[in-house]
């Protein structure tokens, strides 16, 4: 996987005011995240990769929202 492809676990470099997100899909320098708290386009250098806590946040959300609504997040 390479820098922040789909499905790539990332936080934003200047705030935590998103949470933790994954990559949900790329256009070309820019990539729309699923944050916990929002979805959002974000310059890739605006990025950086999970911690691994980041990372298990983000997991158990995802799961935790598979279980309430059903289907892939």
């Amino acid at each position: 996987m390479g820098a922040h492809d789909v499905g790539a676990y990332v936080a934003h470099t200047g705030t935590d005011v998103y949470g933790p997100g994954k990559v949900i899909g790329t256009d070309g320098d820019w990539r729309r995240v699923r944050f916990v708290y929002f979805v959002a386009t974000i310059a890739a250098r605006d990025l950086r990769t999970a911690s691994a806590q980041e990372e298990g946040q983000v997991r158990a959300w995802l799961t935790e929202k598979a279980v309430r609504h059903g289907g892939r997040w």
